[in-house]
């Protein structure tokens, strides 16, 4: 066995999954250890809650430093699956952006497998490609981004370009390959946020609060929500604040995800839709689009509790769930709501937050040059 092999098989570890999956079909056997767990929870404070609203935020943006946020969770048994059968290289994809490809070609480099990026841009280029924002991070641990247009679409294009690929590594290298979809939504990354809610059970979760809320980008992570809240038998209010698409397609992606666990034979007319609430209105001008509104509402909630909300995820989210909050109280199941932080904080570096803070006036424009060590500056 060689020395990377062997570095693979170490890094398994057994999954001892709660007895309310138990039954399912196709449960996990193995992980593989990348987060930091048991993200606090605590009280947010954030401008424009309504006062008879208590909002608390988990930190899941504290799951890792370079691997922050909620995908690393179903990285977690994702890449433990491509070790388990064999596979030294991953692909996966996203857009040019992606939390989810730079998580997956971090962990990836940290457990010794190869890594594939196919990222949608409408910059083609590879002279021109950025070293911005979560772009900086994947090239710097060497992975191999593919450019892809901006308008591919997973099902009939993406997709496709993967199974190539792996043919094409199969061929000329003699070595396996796994391919992970966008944002690592399937039935085996579901399990990501099964253990994410056996978390939010030591915490007290159920018991404390009414409703959770998360960004949904590609389904999972509130597909592995839902389902724990209906199997547990919790009763939270699940709210899901798209960044993109539909409810349609989001539900319909998590049904798929839950088929690969033979769901609806162990659990027969129950599916996505009778177990969380989405909200198409929290995608605003529409994917990785910004509002003027949107940003300064980022700006705003860094000042006033020191939390860095992502232009793409989680500042849509917290941005519409304040507006639900003032406008539309009756679809919270009570007044106590946890919002869960899916990180995303390098996407900030991406640029489009530089006129925001350099507005005059601003409160993150408080800057000036002190030159003359007698002439104490204006204290605002």
């Amino acid at each position: 066995m060689s020395a990377n092999k062997q570095r693979l098989n170490e890094s398994l570890i057994n999954y001892d999954p709660p007895e309310w999956v138990s039954k399912l079909d196709n449960v996990p056997k193995h992980r593989v250890q990348l987060v930091h767990p048991d993200t606090p929870i605590h009280r947010w404070y954030v401008p424009g809650v309504p006062e008879d609203f208590e909002l608390y935020i988990k930190r899941d943006d504290m799951t890792g430093s370079q691997l922050s946020g909620n995908k690393v969770r179903k990285l977690e048994f994702l890449l433990a699956d491509a070790i388990s059968k064999g596979c030294s290289t991953i692909i996966t994809c996203g857009g040019i952006q992606s939390n989810h490809s730079r998580a997956t070609t971090i962990s990836g480099h940290q457990l010794g497998l190869k890594t594939h990026l196919l990222l949608k841009s409408t910059e083609l280029d590879p002279e021109k490609a950025t070293c911005k924002g979560n772009v900086l991070l994947d090239r710097l641990v060497g992975t191999h981004i593919h450019l892809i247009p901006g308008d591919a679409v997973y099902n009939e294009d993406i997709h496709q370009r993967m199974e190539n690929f792996k043919k094409k590594i199969s061929e000329e290298k003699g070595e396996k390959a796994y391919s992970i979809p966008c944002g690592g939504t399937n039935s085996i990354g579901l399990f990501g946020y099964v253990q994410t809610f056996q978390e939010l059970l030591k915490q007290k979760v159920p018991d404390n609060f009414t409703d959770i809320a998360v960004a949904v980008g590609s389904g999972g992570t509130i597909g592995g929500l839902s389902m724990s809240n209906y199997l547990s038998n919790s009763h939270l209010r699940i709210h899901g604040m798209l960044v993109g698409d539909t409810g349609e397609y989001f539900h319909s992606e998590i049904n798929k995800a839950l088929d690969g666990l033979n769901w609806s034979e162990k659990h027969p007319g129950v599916q996505s839709q009778d177990m969380c609430e989405m909200y198409e209105e929290a995608q605003g001008r529409g994917y990785a689009l910004s509002s003027p509104d949107e940003l300064e509402f980022i700006s705003a909630v860094a000042e006033a509790t020191g939390i860095l909300l992502d232009p793409v995820y989680t500042g849509k989210a917290a941005f519409h769930l304040i507006k639900m909050m003032k406008e539309k109280p009756e679809c919270f199941k009570g007044k106590k709501v946890l919002f869960i932080h899916t990180g995303g904080m390098f996407a900030l570096f991406d640029g489009r937050m530089d006129d925001m803070v350099r507005m005059k006036g601003s409160l993150t424009n408080r800057i000036d040059a002190w030159i003359d060590v007698d002439k104490v500056p204006e204290i605002n």
